[in-house]
């Protein structure tokens, strides 16, 4: 299972002109034959504003460390890829239940807006 797990993917930035390998969290197990996942950029840059469907993860969260992310961190869900599985290049670490619950209830008031 890849789902809620955070990893190292090649991320398009926009106008897919270029790519970067950043960390992702997985939204979705691999779907069919071609083994897409759902995954949203993770960034370390702190946004000057934050939106609604930001979730920040700071090193002074009880769990940071099971995330296996060096800094303070914003899951962009906002900023969604689909991707092939094998694009994955490290596995860093995981969503607690926490993190994954309050993943879910940003997307569904996203997909609700």
């Amino acid at each position: 299972m890849i789902k809620n797990k955070i990893v190292l993917v090649p991320f398009p930035f926009d106008g897919f002109k270029e790519m970067k390998v950043r960390p992702v969290v997985c939204l979705t197990n691999a779907i069919g034959k071609h083994s897409h996942i759902v995954v949203a950029f993770i960034s370390s840059k702190m946004p000057d504003e934050k939106l609604s469907s930001d979730i920040i993860i700071l090193k002074t969260h009880n769990n940071f460390l099971k995330t296996g992310l060096n800094v303070d961190s914003v899951i962009r869900l906002h900023k969604l890829v689909t991707i092939p599985k094998e694009l994955i290049k490290r596995e860093l670490g995981f969503a607690d239940v926490k993190l994954e619950n309050e993943i879910a209830k940003k997307l569904n008031v996203l997909f609700s807006e």
